[in-house]
């Protein structure tokens, strides 16, 4: 297979830019993520793919649940500040406001349009990020005229 190739095609897949968050015995956890997915309508799953050696996915495995800031087109800066993870400073995550999830706990940041609680029903730890399948069991719409922020839209890449 021709890696150059592969890569290119690859990267034609769109991706939305997400920022998911967990809270395990009191630690926040939270990290830019692309390759998310919804897998059922009954019941409700999504699934996504997180780095195996993050702190991300480490506290999602031991909390068994997460969430997910779906995150607007223009949001490109609420994104890229997620990418070195999260700390929670003068009850801000890093510099934006959030409340608990009503079912996890996850933090929710309240610049996101919407968002969404899960529970972990599945992994796949294969490859350099494992595959997360979890039911939704709560969500959030704070802007229903938002449209979402594409990766493309950013300049950026991920994937291939």
């Amino acid at each position: 297979m021709d890696e150059k190739v592969r890569k290119r095609v690859l990267r034609m897949i769109p991706y939305g830019l997400y920022v998911a968050t967990a809270l395990h015995e009191g630690q926040v956890a939270a990290g830019t993520i692309t390759w998310l997915s919804q897998a059922s309508f009954k019941p409700p799953l999504v699934m996504t793919a997180l780095k195996a050696d993050s702190y991300l996915y480490h506290q999602v495995k031991a909390a068994g649940a997460f969430a997910v800031n779906i995150l607007g087109t223009g949001q490109k800066d609420l994104a890229a500040a997620f990418f070195r993870g999260a700390q929670v400073q003068d009850g801000k995550l890093n510099g934006y406001a959030f409340e608990p999830g009503p079912e996890t706990g996850a933090p929710l940041l309240l610049d996101a349009p919407a968002w969404f609680e899960a529970r972990v029903t599945d992994v796949v730890e294969r490859g350099d990020h494992t595959v997360v399948v979890a039911e939704v069991v709560s969500v959030g719409l704070r802007n229903p005229e938002a449209q979402p922020l594409l990766l493309q839209e950013t300049g950026w890449q991920y994937g291939g």
